[in-house]
């Protein structure tokens, strides 16, 4: 393997392929032909001599060799990343990227608005922000901060509570003459219940009355 093949360039088509699906899509991404992208893949797996993609005509996925790679390939970025930050931090100014996940309802409702004024402070922070409700694999897919709604975990990561919210126990009026209105908390053993499964935490449903109680 000739190592001068394997360049940043060619690292970060290969993430951002991997990531997208598409080679289409990073190349508008990224300014560049197809085919330059395609060329820029060739080139980085004849240097490691192992395929990292799998192509078909709909979609681009990665292969167990690719998956790891990948993850190894966002810890070199941001650590070059990181150290350009470094080297501007060096005059007094604080620059770069972080990279934030929300779930969706939260980002929509409140993180763009915080974001905002954040980036109004920092100028010279740029905030990538991802919404989605899928759990993710936080250092797989180099994110810096996640704002979740539900219970806090045991885990190797800081957390931290940013406050709480309210959740309502609600039904539509047709299911409520279909299957009878309960009238105390044991009646509901045998109602059904749509929750989000990310944020329920468990099966357990827990009701507080308007004295916490």
């Amino acid at each position: 393997m000739d190592k001068s093949d394997v360049t940043l360039e060619r690292m970060r088509t290969f993430v951002r392929v991997a990531e997208r699906g598409s080679l289409s899509a990073v190349a508008r991404e990224l300014g560049l032909g197809q085919s330059t992208v395609t060329r820029h893949l060739r080139e980085l797996e004849d240097a490691l001599g192992v395929p990292l993609l799998s192509r078909t005509t709909r979609r681009v996925t990665m292969t167990d060799e690719g998956s790891l790679y990948h993850t190894r390939s966002l810890q070199v970025l941001r650590l070059v990343e990181q150290a350009a930050d470094e080297a501007r931090g060096a005059r007094g100014a604080s620059a770069g990227t972080v990279r934030v996940s929300s779930t969706a309802a939260f980002g929509v409702l409140h993180a763009s608005r915080l974001i905002f004024a954040f980036q109004d402070r920092h100028p010279d922070i740029a905030v990538d922000l991802s919404l989605t409700d899928e759990r993710i694999d936080l250092v797989r897919d180099g994110i810096d901060i996640a704002l979740r709604l539900g219970p806090l975990t045991d885990s190797s990561l800081k957390l931290r509570p940013l406050g709480q919210s309210e959740r309502l126990l609600v039904a539509a009026r047709s299911y409520l003459a279909e299957r009878g209105r309960p009238s105390v908390p044991q009646d509901l053993a045998g109602h059904e219940s749509i929750r989000m499964s990310n944020v329920a935490g468990s099966d357990r449903l827990v009701l507080r009355g308007p004295d916490g109680d």
